[in-house]
């Protein structure tokens, strides 16, 4: 059985960017999830508004769909891209408690946006840490993973 081989290492070992100059333009999407757990009491004043730095869950998207076009700048090797569409979503869950982020992320080009959609996801949860640290320090940011993604030499993944 062949050895798998990671596309970013070349035959010595050394970090490359893998040339995508021969692949074909394709419709490509990709979905990312994770949460933010956080104690009752600061989930309520979440859920009530009540953080002294505003509306955290329109600023972390926000944070999140900048941080979908600012990907290539963050992650040494992945491409920059045109992207088509940003879709991140921050959903309250008591169940949790805290906030399920999910990003959805689409282009046509020659390189999937698996990296943006998690970028995506990992920034927003990062902010949302940032606009309620001031009450929670131990907030816990876990279970960032892609769930889905479309097109490309791999074809469409479900991984939920």
């Amino acid at each position: 059985m062949d050895e798998a081989k990671f596309s970013h290492i070349d035959s010595h070992g050394n970090a490359n960017m893998v040339d995508v100059g021969d692949k074909l333009m394709t419709d490509r999407m990709a979905i990312a999830r994770g949460q933010i757990k956080m104690q009752h009491s600061t989930f309520t004043l979440l859920e009530q508004g009540l953080m002294k730095k505003g509306d955290v869950l329109t600023v972390a998207q926000i944070a999140g769909i900048q941080a979908a076009k600012k990907t290539s700048e963050l992650i040494p090797l992945c491409h920059p891209l045109i992207i088509n569409q940003i879709d991140v979503q921050l959903t309250l869950n008591m169940e949790l408690p805290g906030v399920v982020i999910e990003a959805m992320v689409r282009t046509n080009g020659k390189t999937g946006v698996e990296m943006e959609a998690l970028t995506a996801v990992s920034v927003a949860a990062l902010t949302v840490y940032d606009m309620i640290k001031a009450v929670e320090k131990g907030a816990v940011i876990e279970n960032i993973r892609l769930i889905q993604k479309r097109g490309g030499k791999s074809g469409d993944i479900n991984l939920e």
